[in-house]
């Protein structure tokens, strides 16, 4: 009685499992001749997107208002201004622009997003040097909110206080004897573009969610120091250096070694021309005069997923007295820039 249990029991597996390999033969012979879906590539979907519905890091609106341009504002049509503060809480305090209202920088897009921006015509972001607002407005413009620009110089050019805390503790020559004067580099051979994965495939709703990784992040990865540039680059050769000024400018002023030039009029960011030269392996690092222009460039190129950085400060941190002499456009001359126009403090 025992064994005739046992022979069915083991009738019964048998059968199951040739049933089961049966049923796997056959699902494996249906796939056999079935297409597979093409791989998804976010990068390409969302550089399609941006180049033929808001290029605007080629020709958008300007990003940039100046302190004197502001204040002509707030005195003529104070109530189309909508002024926001990404510094400390306790430099808010210290002292601000009347009307600003304090957001923490990791919090602006959330905030932006909860005002009516159509009611104003300028948002304007205001933070130390310009530069964390700089790239914060880039992301914002590829959100589509153009009427959002960043205070040049920072509240650095609002008053000489504020100066002191920032742009004239940057102003240093310290790296003229290292700039050279050779012919640019070739560029990259072209390449791929990097790789997103957002789990979307509508434009949209990626660059939804890498301007929410971003602003997440913060401006700390962005960031870069001359002097952690030198020192990184000469040991290690740890970055792609991208050069983005007139190539005029480029031979004439001289410039980091081994820096490649991208020159602005030729919208090299477009992936026509230069964008796919760029590396996908090690940082690009972008400088300009003043690290404003850098940092808006940093910010698209980090929405497309290069590990882009800004030089901060530009070339004003490394070759001020040459910038000077020559009459370079965009150096900061404390005489020019500051306006030392009246402000609050809560203190």
């Amino acid at each position: 009685m025992i064994f005739k249990k046992t022979s069915e029991s083991l009738m019964r597996k048998s059968l199951l499992l040739a049933a089961g390999i049966f049923l796997g033969l056959n699902a494996g012979c249906a796939n056999f001749g079935m297409q597979q879906p093409e791989p998804v590539n976010e990068a390409q979907i969302l550089l399609d997107f941006l180049e033929s519905e808001r290029d605007y890091i080629h020709s958008g609106a300007k990003f940039i208002i100046t302190a004197q341009d502001l204040r002509t504002n707030l005195l003529t049509r104070p109530d189309k201004q909508y002024l926001i503060d990404v510094r400390s809480e306790e430099a808010f305090k210290k002292g601000h622009i009347k009307g600003s209202v304090h957001v923490d920088l990791k919090d602006v897009y959330k905030h932006i997003k909860s005002i009516d921006t159509d009611a104003y015509e300028k948002i304007v972001l205001i933070c130390f040097a310009g530069q964390a607002t700089g790239y914060q407005a880039s992301l914002l413009h590829a959100a589509g909110y153009e009427n959002v620009v960043s205070l040049k110089y920072g509240i650095s050019s609002w008053h000489h206080v504020f100066a002191e805390e920032s742009w004239l503790k940057h102003l240093s020559s310290a790296r003229i004897q290292e700039f050279v004067h050779t012919e640019s580099p070739p560029k990259n051979p072209r390449g791929e573009l990097p790789e997103l994965n957002t789990g979307y495939t509508d434009p949209e709703k990626i660059l939804e969610a890498r301007l929410e990784t971003l602003f997440a992040q913060g401006f700390g990865q962005v960031m870069l120091g001359e002097c952690c540039l030198f020192n990184d680059f000469y040991s290690n050769g740890a970055y792609y250096i991208v050069n983005y000024w007139k190539p005029e400018l480029y031979r004439k002023q001289g410039h980091i070694p081994k820096a490649v030039n991208y020159n602005p009029d030729d919208k090299p960011f477009l992936s026509k021309n230069d964008l796919l030269t760029l590396s996908t392996d090690i940082p690009n690092v972008v400088y300009c005069f003043t690290g404003q222009t850098s940092a808006f460039v940093a910010g698209y190129l980090r929405i497309l997923g290069y590990d882009a950085r800004s030089l901060l400060f530009g070339a004003n941190s490394m070759i001020y007295d040459r910038m000077l002499k020559n009459n370079v456009p965009n150096t900061f001359i404390p005489d020019n820039e500051i306006m030392n126009y009246e402000y609050i403090s809560n203190e």
